[in-house]
């Protein structure tokens, strides 16, 4: 899994203004019936496990072990003009 700069950067604005320095962002994946899969994040506490991390800094991005197997190809992007 990748994530661009621009995407670190504007997480990282993020998590600051949540005022929260224990949150983790959490990327996973979610059957979507007929439309196939659908993808998913949030901020969260809890680090399972299974749960795989990547660091950046002060931002760790969490996927379970389920997403995993559907995202190691994945990039995370941020860009304002899409």
């Amino acid at each position: 899994m990748n994530i661009s700069e621009s995407a670190v950067t504007r997480l990282k604005e993020l998590k600051l203004e949540e005022n929260n320095p224990d949150l983790k962002f959490r990327v996973f994946v979610q059957g979507g019936g007929c439309s196939g899969f659908q993808y998913g994040f949030t901020f969260d506490e809890e680090q399972n496990e299974d749960d795989f991390d990547f660091k950046f800094d002060d931002l760790t991005i969490v996927v379970d072990s389920m997403s995993m197997t559907y995202m190691q190809e994945c990039e995370i992007r941020f860009d304002e003009n899409e």
